[in-house]
């Protein structure tokens, strides 16, 4: 008892989400978030790691067996 109201507003907005066509305006949505398209993109974290050692700091087993 008591769930009649909201039930009905769920159904409503889940509707609305099904049906309604959006239109998203991506660039100022890239904008808003503060997201550097690709091309500006810089690993930041690249040269902190050496590419042959795994997060413990020890060689992989791959590159060990070389």
């Amino acid at each position: 008892m008591g769930r009649g109201r909201q039930k009905a507003k769920h159904t409503k907005i889940a509707r609305e989400l099904k049906y309604d066509t959006y239109s998203v305006n991506y660039s100022a949505l890239e904008r808003e978030l503060g997201h550097p398209s690709d091309d500006q993109y810089v690993d930041k974290w690249a040269d902190q790691y050496d590419e042959g050692e795994d997060e413990g700091g020890r060689k992989s087993e791959v590159e060990s067996a070389r």
